[in-house]
């Protein structure tokens, strides 16, 4: 009899290949189970990240365009003769132009304004510099540091639609050359870098101001939406 309960006592326990093989399957369990958990940290943290450069690029689109169609025909420098004024200046990465700021900003009437690309940590980056327009001298917009609004840039320029001597727009231009007027529209297109994973939306926002600033007094106003029928059509031909 004592053989037998040998035998059964022997049976009841397990071979090395058979815990080798429990341990090798409860390895692969383990490693899915921790690819899925690490697959689902990485979806909700680029989830996140593409939160916040949507909440990001939409709060600087916002202001960009708020402030292009609030530009005012006013000088931050007059010279001798009377078309000897700075009203709005732009090339390819900046702009100046007077405005007014939003209210958690501005005080103190319209201010010189300055938006700019300008090399940061990943690319560019848009910043804002701004001084009050009254008592105006250069070295004031840079007593302080810039408002950063954007980054992640790859690549980015402002361009600038205006109109010739017979009132007709003219094409998209790269810098803006008679200081003393102001654009009929400002555009601007930015390209990210590949790990933001949105886009910059058009942008070319028409200034909404006296066509006497715009275009000057020599020049007869044509209708609204003709105007901004045929931007329409250009910033159509720009794409």
């Amino acid at each position: 009899m004592s053989r037998p309960i040998k035998m059964i006592r022997r049976a009841a326990g397990f071979t090395l290949v058979e815990v080798l093989l429990a341990l090798t399957l409860m390895s692969m369990l383990l490693a899915l189970a921790y690819g899925g958990l690490r697959a689902s940290t990485r979806a909700t943290e680029k989830g996140q990240r593409v939160l916040e450069d949507s909440s990001r690029i939409r709060m600087a689109h916002q202001f960009v365009r708020k402030q292009m169609n609030q530009l005012l025909p006013l000088a931050w420098e007059v010279g001798e003769q009377e078309r000897e004024r700075s009203v709005f200046y732009g090339d390819a990465r900046r702009i100046r132009f007077v405005a007014p700021m939003p209210g958690y900003l501005g005080f103190g009437g319209p201010q010189v304004q300055e938006l700019e690309f300008v090399p940061g940590e990943k690319g560019y980056d848009l910043v804002l510099s701004h001084a009050l327009l009254q008592n105006f001298e250069e070295e004031f917009l840079y007593e302080r540091e810039p408002i950063f609004l954007l980054g992640n840039i790859r690549n980015a320029s402002f361009s600038f639609l205006g109109v010739d001597e017979e009132g007709e727009l003219t094409d998209w231009m790269s810098s803006w050359e008679d200081l003393s007027m102001l654009p009929v529209s400002v555009s601007v297109d930015i390209e990210f870098n590949e790990e933001v994973y949105l886009q910059w939306p058009l942008l070319a926002a028409s200034v909404r101001s006296d066509p006497m600033g715009m275009r000057g007094a020599d020049v007869e106003e044509s209708p609204y939406t003709t105007t901004i029928r045929k931007m329409l059509q250009r910033s159509g031909k720009k794409q």
